[in-house]
């Protein structure tokens, strides 16, 4: 259990220090950010206590927040994104028995699911985040974009983490 905690604490660490670095800065066609820092929120354990998913989210928002100056709006986000997880989870995967892991990941889930579940929760957030941001429909066309761009990037880097992190742990003979 220690490990595990201490695990999250440094990917934690490292994935805020990465979004606020180097991915708030990177910006395609003034459209697209990623939002990469979800992934942590993404990999809590299923068998987590609901409660302290959305401590969580709130909490990396929250940090997100403060170090990338949007007044509360990642905190929002990952805080609906939290409440949502388990839902869309338990919507491609009905049946937490037979996870191999309690760690949502490609090896866990497969590829085909993790992937769904992995895009649909980048759907969500980046639409959540920017309807904050925009707080009206004013011009839905780059509001749309927004989302697309932002979503589509998120899910591609992601995924890249995903699949680097993922090649590391297999055990070589």
């Amino acid at each position: 259990m220690t490990k595990i905690i201490i695990k999250f604490a440094i990917s934690f660490v490292i994935i805020v220090l990465l979004q606020v670095t180097v991915f708030n800065h990177l910006v395609l066609f003034g459209v697209a950010v990623p939002m990469v820092f979800i992934c942590w929120l993404l990999r809590l354990p299923v068998t987590l206590n609901v409660n302290w998913v959305l401590t969580c989210g709130f909490v990396l928002g929250l940090t997100v927040d403060i170090f990338s100056d949007t007044l509360g709006m990642n905190a929002l986000t990952c805080t609906v994104a939290a409440v949502l997880r388990q839902p869309v989870l338990r919507l491609y995967f009905p049946r937490e028995e037979d996870l191999t892991d309690p760690e949502p990941t490609i090896k866990s889930l497969g590829p085909a699911i993790y992937l769904k579940y992995l895009m649909t929760m980048t759907v969500i957030y980046c639409t959540v985040y920017f309807l904050v941001e925009a707080m009206s429909f004013f011009n839905p066309l780059r509001l749309l974009m927004c989302i697309t761009g932002s979503s589509v990037l998120t899910f591609v880097l992601i995924a890249a983490i995903d699949s680097i992190t993922g090649k590391q742990r297999e055990k070589r003979l």
